[in-house]
């Protein structure tokens, strides 16, 4: 849970340097965004040789020997002179020099729009607010309110061009998944998706209570946005008006796979007030989802479950149906206090997301304002939905698919209460370095091999970049491993080299030099040139490359919430942290379906390799790491 350009030398930046990324206020000046846009550099197209050598490394730590045997005659073959690896890497660089950005469109179809499995859990992520605290109705409207006029206080940024432009090493980032969060939606279609977006138009958010949906003008006439007070009333009169219950829960259809729920769509779309509805959802600044009560759980118990409610909703009989997930923003509030969010992934990555929902938080803290003068508002508008038979039997399929995936998520949030990023930066480590070993270390425990392991990395160096692969296993990471729990072998060398690894391919990613964009993009050329696909890509070792066991993410947030997301591969783990400065929030996931995963085993097991990696570092205080 799966939100970087210049061919000049970067200086060698840790991982907690890149994410400490330093906001610079800018004037209202019109334009100013596009001025800025113009200024990133395109994303470069690494060199072939290159990419072939780092992939041979890459493949190292989890390939067999004479898989990898194989592989490197494959890959010799592929970057021959003449040969067919020169040709698409001309292609290649031939794109990059006519686009704006030679992946993005491409990364949006292949990872998003073409991918068919549902959004819920497999693609889209949940994000997990400290509970609130307020229990009753009264609470959730007044908490809802104020944080929908937060969210409201960062749209006029958006509009006004006013956001601050984000530097990270002295380097402007690109600014545009911002501009894509607000007033978008995916819409489903038979066989590829597609996503709109209605910045410039749109002055109503949809509100969801009990399975019913309103569109709520968020703008006074005046253009001012509705304050806390004012949107309160709104939402009281929306609660009021949808206190019935056995009603058709139409959000669910969006749970379905996507070719399940492109023919349901059209079905749906068939009905004039249908049609209107939907309309009317798509074309809103984002969607609120008042939600009841969950089950009483144990206060341990309590951050999962509430990890579940934002990442689907606890099957039919809770939540699911009380939200659109095509929507690419849903704030969750329910009434017990637990709050959150998800969104649809296709538009923009964590990091956007967690900037937004950090600065409608903070406001959510500020003191009342003096009582809002009472105009009269208008009634919020109940959005309708005739339902046939046909579609009725397809609300009954969803229902019946998300309970079944419901079922098969086992989601397991923990604080690691011990330290937080202080520890390794005391000891001069990138935190976010020192946690992949420690996951490296807790799943070699566990299975005693090496996997390939996923970390988002950032692209944001580069004008409308999106992300890149950081691959956690390294030979590096795993000599590491392999020897810490053997007490004849060294351990401080290895660890210091393994943590060096990470940081260097980090850096790697960032700016633009990593493998795995540049291969997918290498394989998009033979595509659209119509020629037979390379033999490295049906080689048994790109499709090991690609089977990541553990799809992990860092995402730090000034607000204690964690994000969280499926795993990406049947038998493996989804793993988002958040490092504090003194503790570090985890969200694990794996399938149920699966007896070799267990989300809270490798919880603890990550516990245990921090704990160990740190008593490792405090019995060698001259190490230099």
């Amino acid at each position: 849970f799966w939100n970087f350009k210049s061919r000049t030398t970067l200086r060698f930046l840790t991982w907690f340097e890149l994410l400490n990324i330093r906001p610079v206020s800018a004037a209202r000046v019109s334009g100013r965004y596009l001025t800025h846009q113009k200024g990133l550099p395109g994303l470069p197209v690494p060199p072939l040789q290159q990419t072939c050598e780092r992939y041979v490394r890459a493949l190292e730590p989890i390939l067999e020997v004479d898989e990898l045997k194989q592989t490197r005659e494959l890959v010799a073959e592929f970057q021959k002179a003449g040969g067919v690896g020169e040709r698409l890497q001309r292609s290649l660089e031939k794109r990059a020099q006519n686009t704006e950005n030679w992946l993005s469109e491409w990364w949006v179809l292949v990872a998003y729009l073409d991918y068919r499995l549902p959004v819920v859990v497999h693609s889209s992520p949940g994000l997990v607010l400290p509970r609130m605290n307020f229990s009753d109705k009264q609470g959730q409207i007044r908490f809802a309110a104020k944080l929908t006029a937060g969210v409201l206080d960062f749209k006029t940024m958006i509009d006004n061009e006013t956001l601050p432009v984000e530097y990270l090493g002295g380097k402007p980032l690109c600014m545009n998944q911002y501009y894509e969060v607000l007033s978008s939606c995916r819409i489903p279609g038979l066989k590829r998706d597609s996503v709109v977006n209605h910045a410039k138009t749109s002055k109503h958010i949809t509100v969801v209570h009990n399975f019913q949906f309103f569109a709520l003008e968020v703008y006074n006439s005046d253009g001012t946005p509705l304050t806390a007070d004012q949107l309160c009333i709104q939402l009281e009169r929306i609660c009021s008006a949808s206190l019935q219950t056995n009603v058709e829960p139409v959000g669910i259809l969006t749970t379905q796979h996507r070719d399940s729920w492109g023919k349901a769509y059209v079905n749906l779309s068939k009905d004039k007030t249908n049609r209107e509805s939907v309309s009317a959802i798509q074309r809103s600044i984002f969607t609120l989802c008042l939600d009841g009560a969950m089950p009483q759980v144990s206060d341990e118990m309590l951050r999962s479950c509430a990890a579940v409610q934002m990442l689907h909703g606890g099957g039919s009989q809770w939540n699911s149906g009380n939200r659109w997930f095509d929507k690419t923003l849903q704030f969750i509030i329910g009434e017990d206090g637990v709050c959150g969010a998800n969104y649809e992934h296709a538009p923009a990555e964590g990091p956007p997301i967690v900037a937004l929902i950090d600065h409608a938080v903070e406001y959510t803290r500020k003191p009342e304002m003096a009582q809002t003068p009472m105009v009269p508002l208008p009634m919020p508008q109940k959005l309708h939905f005739n339902i046939t038979p046909e579609i009725k039997k397809d609300i009954e399929e969803a229902k019946h698919a998300m309970n079944i995936l419901a079922q098969d998520l086992d989601m397991m949030v923990t604080v690691f209460g011990h330290f937080g990023k202080n520890v390794p930066k005391a000891h001069k480590m990138s935190p976010d370095a020192f946690i992949q070993m420690a996951l490296q270390l807790a799943y070699y425990r566990m299975y005693q091999r090496c996997c390939a392991t996923y970390e988002s990395a950032s692209l944001r160096m580069f004008r409308l970049g999106r992300t890149d692969t950081i691959r956690s296993a390294s030979s590096a990471s795993a000599a590491f491993v392999r020897a810490f729990d053997d007490p004849s072998k060294p351990k401080v060398d290895l660890m210091e080299k393994a943590v060096n690894a990470h940081r260097s391919y980090t850096n790697m990613a960032i700016t633009g030099q990593a493998i795995d964009r540049h291969l997918l993009g290498l394989k998009m050329v033979a595509v659209e040139e119509k020629l037979s696909i390379p033999d490295i890509y049906t080689d048994t070792a790109y499709a090991k490359a690609l089977h990541y066991k553990l799809s992990t993410s860092q995402v730090p947030s000034k607000t204690d919430c964690v994000m969280c997301f499926g795993p990406v591969s049947s038998d493996g783990y989804g793993v988002c942290y958040n490092p504090m400065n003194d503790h570090i929030n985890f969200a694990v996931s794996s399938f149920n379906t699966c007896k070799e995963t267990n989300a809270a085993h490798l919880a603890q097991a990550v516990e245990g390799a921090l704990l160990d990696m740190r008593t490792l570092l405090e019995q060698t205080p001259k190490a230099k790491l």
